[in-house]
């Protein structure tokens, strides 16, 4: 149990023995202290000032809104801002204000240009603002440091205006890009429209008749050829009963004729031209009954096949006569020429006759052109039939020349209307009517540096020489090996302490007591008040 006790009481801090180390160590603590933040406070006033000139730009939207005139350059501003700062980081830039404002000694530094101009870039700071709730980008600082505030304002003035101007150029020459882009793809769009156009008019033109929209009109004008082709069939039907008719009544006039001739005519060949007359006229009567029965009824009807059975006999029977009758006179076999042909009048005949005979040229004439027109007809038919045949083929491939044109068409209509909208743009840039940047806050005259901050530095100062103080103080308590209190004595004692023996001071010691005490407060007193002087000092001409 009592060890317990003694092994919580070693393990209990002992305020005592801190106390005694700080009133015998008070002097090798507080001298390290005020030396060590003396350093650092002198080192602020010795380092050489750098001062910082900053201008705040604000993005500015465009002034048309969106719904009138589309941008046609990229909405990141950020990367937009990242590649204006590498451009005009850029070692040409640079220099050229290096040798404007003679910074870093100018030309006449022995210093080398990439050093020059590596310094200048960590001396350059753009920093951005965003908006808390949609995180875009409202405005960017620009900030630079330099030995003087003159210089440091002079060159930020100088970055501010390279960032507006080249902001500036940026969004322009993008724009016109943008725009020559359109205007490349819409020349390439209007040949290839021009391409598909001409595809379509050369098909529609060497189709012509077939096409799908002359579909309706083929079938009108075929209608009426169909219409006309009946009613010339008809008028022929009748021009061919007509023809029998007169036929019929020519033979009878010419029959009249030769009853009424003398006998002797008849004497050179007797019986032979009376047999074959009556055999051409029965024929005659037969071929006319024929014309008529096939206008009504068909081959098979049987009448009309009884009548060609009859007229086939009587052309053999008349065959006969003729090769039996080749010594005839001419005017007899002019006759029967005459009943197969009525090209030339005869003047032998009547007059009646000769007009029979002069109707019936005319109606074959009629025959022969109305027979001319059908046969035309017919062709105009077929040829309607055959068009309307190849407009399912026809329609098939014009639609698909026709949706590649329309394809073309639309992608050119669309490029048209994007070209537009870039051109508007384009104006609305170089009317600087864009986005653009406005210098919100002008370039700062720095009064007081930016480096070193003093302040700062006697902070700083106060950390270096509070762990100096400590380190000296505990490394002197460290290598001391004498004993200061009792505690220190019993531990090395074997035996238990049965009595002590009290501290007997003089009056000389008890008096160099008192004045140490004094020197360690007036110390102290004396090192605060320089560092609070110090401070003070540094707080009013920082």
């Amino acid at each position: 149990m009592p060890e317990l006790i003694e092994d919580q009481e070693s393990e209990r801090i002992d305020f005592g023995r801190f106390i005694g180390i700080l009133r015998r160590r008070y002097m090798q603590f507080l001298l390290p202290f005020f030396l060590g933040w003396l350093l650092v406070w002198a080192a602020s006033w010795v380092l050489p000032p750098r001062y910082k000139s900053s201008t705040l730009i604000m993005v500015e939207q465009p002034t048309m809104p969106h719904e009138y005139v589309e941008p046609n350059i990229s909405d990141d501003l950020q990367a937009r801002v990242q590649s204006i700062k590498t451009q005009i980081l850029s070692e040409t830039r640079l220099l050229i204000i290096i040798d404007r404002l003679h910074l870093y000694g100018g030309r006449e530094d022995p210093t080398s240009t990439e050093a020059k101009v590596e310094q200048m870039r960590k001396d350059i700071d753009v920093e951005l603002d965003r908006d808390p709730q949609k995180q875009d980008v409202t405005a960017f600082r620009i900030s630079f440091t330099a030995k003087t505030p003159q210089v440091a304002q002079s060159a930020t003035r100088e970055l501010t205006d390279l960032f507006i101007s080249e902001n500036n150029k940026v969004r322009q020459q993008e724009s016109e890009g943008t725009t020559t882009f359109f205007e490349k793809q819409l020349e390439d769009a209007r040949e290839n429209l021009a391409q598909q156009e001409s595809k379509v008019r050369q098909y529609e033109s060497e189709h012509e008749g077939t096409l799908p929209t002359q579909q309706a009109s083929n079938l009108e004008i075929l209608s009426g050829l169909q219409a006309r082709l009946q009613s010339e069939q008809d008028a022929l039907n009748d021009a061919k009963q007509q023809r029998v008719y007169l036929q019929s009544l020519l033979e009878q006039q010419r029959a009249a004729i030769n009853r009424t001739r003398p006998s002797s005519a008849t004497s050179t060949a007797p019986g032979a031209p009376t047999d074959l007359e009556s055999v051409d006229d029965q024929l005659e009567k037969l071929r006319a009954q024929l014309a008529d029965l096939s206008s009504r009824y068909t081959d098979q009807y049987p009448d009309v096949q009884s009548v060609k059975r009859q007229i086939a006999k009587l052309e053999v029977t008349r065959d006969g006569l003729i090769a039996a009758a080749k010594s005839r006179s001419k005017d007899t076999k002019a006759a029967v020429d005459s009943s197969a042909s009525t090209d030339e009048i005869d003047t032998t005949l009547s007059i009646p006759a000769q007009q029979t005979q002069s109707q019936l040229q005319a109606n074959q004439l009629d025959i022969n052109n109305r027979q001319n027109t059908i046969n035309n007809l017919n062709a105009k038919i077929n040829d309607y039939q055959g068009r309307l045949n190849s407009v399912p083929g026809t329609e098939q491939q014009l639609a698909d020349l026709t949706r590649g044109y329309d394809q073309s068409e639309t992608n050119y209509n669309d490029l048209l209307k994007k070209k537009e909208q870039s051109e508007m743009a384009t104006s609305m840039e170089q009317m600087q009517e864009g986005e653009r940047f406005t210098v919100l806050d002008p370039p700062n005259f720095p009064t007081k540096p930016d480096f070193p901050n003093r302040l700062k530095f006697c902070g700083i100062g106060l950390g270096v020489g509070l762990a100096l103080g400590l380190l000296v103080a505990g490394g002197s308590e460290f290598i001391d090996d004498r004993l200061h209190s009792e505690k220190e004595i019993q531990a090395l004692l074997a035996t238990a302490v049965i009595s002590e023996v009290p501290e007997v001071m003089s009056p000389y010691d008890k008096q160099e007591t008192r004045r140490s005490v004094r020197l360690g407060w007036a110390a102290a007193a004396v090192v605060l008040f320089v560092i609070l002087a110090g401070s003070l000092f540094s707080y009013l001409h920082s």
